[in-house]
């Protein structure tokens, strides 16, 4: 007989998703006692008040009619259609509707395209900080996760020479994050061109998860990584959850191109992966077509005046005048990753901030070492709440901070007098 205390999956135990752990599990037990958190922690547009754009919910309602039948297991062909032609507006001209994979989300097309590559043993480089599904996948197929240093003192850029010297005959894949969650550091032509010309070179599979391509501030470029690699494989992952604040759609997609023809075995695994799942949620894929088509609205909201625009100022503005903390400015997606000054606070510890900060002022944060990172001094904010909602957070942060600041003090003086 089975015994359920027996240990579960061993590679869980090299898996974490703490931006839904245990600081989220207080947030709800503390709203069930009646507290309003303020939830910084996911990056979940129509939390906040942002809506799907109209032209894709009526595309949606439209459709349903031929929404309840399974799809082909690659989705359906308008939707596979639509993101061939941006991909060719962008420049990438050698994709057509065979290499385009529709999935649940972005995270479901993560972990099919590494099942249907990765072997035990195997290795695949992936930046640090990360966003912290690509790890868990990673170690879930039974890989190895090599981090490369994207540095704060670099604006959180990558190194192309740290990442090539990480390379082993164990190395598959490397794994771009750009525009970045956490950081929003948006990489440059020049890394990007680099880092291509290593991928071809030693011959790896290039995933380039591109979910904020569009969500840029002030000058910041977005360069697609597929108009580069083409001497080896690139997949390059987006979808509508935040470009187009449809979280809920689950709507992603993965477009394969570079050198397909020696990938064949290796595309094709991806193709049994989705047929085994039977198809993605059909009707959210009637939603793609519209989207990618019609006015982009997240411009609007991006430019100066735009919500997002104001709502990252004003946490540049809040960390301005905090006696506590620094911050990159982010150049891309809807996160901000903020340092606490440990020359003030030489004891801080990001999840026990974390944890303070929530039950005393009711503001919930993803502590900086969730994303894979050996420092303790940094914690992510989503950008979505208005300015004026960014306005109470600094209070509140800040007050956490002076508070910990003024406790912190009498130690250190008895231990200097000492």
């Amino acid at each position: 007989m089975n015994d359920p205390q027996r240990p579960i999956n061993r590679n869980l135990r090299h898996v974490s998703y703490e931006i839904r752990g245990e600081l989220a599990h207080r947030a709800q037990d503390l709203q069930r006692q009646g507290y309003e958190i303020i939830e910084l922690n996911i990056g979940n547009p129509g939390r906040f008040g942002y809506r799907t754009p109209e032209t894709m919910r009526l595309a949606m309602i439209e459709n349903l009619g031929q929404s309840e039948p399974y799809c082909h297991q690659k989705g359906v062909f308008p939707a596979r259609e639509a993101v061939v032609m941006q991909q060719q507006n962008r420049g990438v001209l050698d994709v057509s509707a065979e290499e385009v994979v529709i999935g649940n989300g972005v995270s479901e097309l993560i972990d099919l395209c590494l099942r249907a590559l990765l072997n035990a043993g195997d290795e695949v480089l992936v930046p640090s900080p990360d966003y912290p599904l690509w790890s868990a996948s990673v170690a879930l197929n039974q890989a190895q996760a090599v981090y490369y240093d994207c540095l704060p003192e670099n604006g959180f850029h990558p190194d192309p020479e740290q990442i090539e010297a990480l390379i082993t005959p164990n190395t598959r894949a490397i794994v771009l994050i750009n525009p970045n969650n956490p950081t929003g550091a948006v990489y440059s032509r020049e890394t990007l061109e680099a880092i291509a010309r290593i991928a071809e070179r030693r011959g790896l599979v290039v995933f380039s998860d591109e979910i904020y391509d569009q969500m840029l501030y002030e000058d910041a470029e977005h360069v697609p990584m597929a108009t580069l690699v083409h001497d080896t494989l690139c997949v390059t992952l987006s979808g509508l959850s935040k470009i187009y604040r449809a979280c809920g759609y689950r709507i992603g997609w993965a477009v394969f191109s570079g050198k397909r023809e020696t990938a064949t075995d290796y595309l094709q695994a991806v193709e049994l992966l989705a047929s085994l799942r039977l198809c993605a949620n059909v009707p959210g894929q009637w939603a793609v077509q519209t989207a990618l088509g019609g006015v982009q609205s997240i411009q609007q909201l991006t430019a100066p005046g735009g919500r997002l625009f104001e709502s990252r100022q004003a946490i540049l503005d809040g960390v301005d005048k905090s006696d506590f903390l620094d911050v990159t400015a982010p150049e891309g997606a809807m996160y901000a990753f903020l340092r606490v000054n440990t020359r003030r606070l030489p004891e801080f510890d990001d999840r026990r901030f974390a944890l303070e900060l929530l039950e005393k002022q009711h503001v919930l944060i993803a502590p900086g070492s969730s994303f894979n990172v050996d420092y303790r001094d940094h914690f992510r904010v989503t950008t979505l709440p208005t300015p004026d909602e960014f306005a109470v957070v600094f209070r509140r942060i800040e007050a956490v901070l002076a508070d910990m600041a003024s406790r912190g003090r009498p130690r250190r003086v008895a231990m200097e007098s000492g």
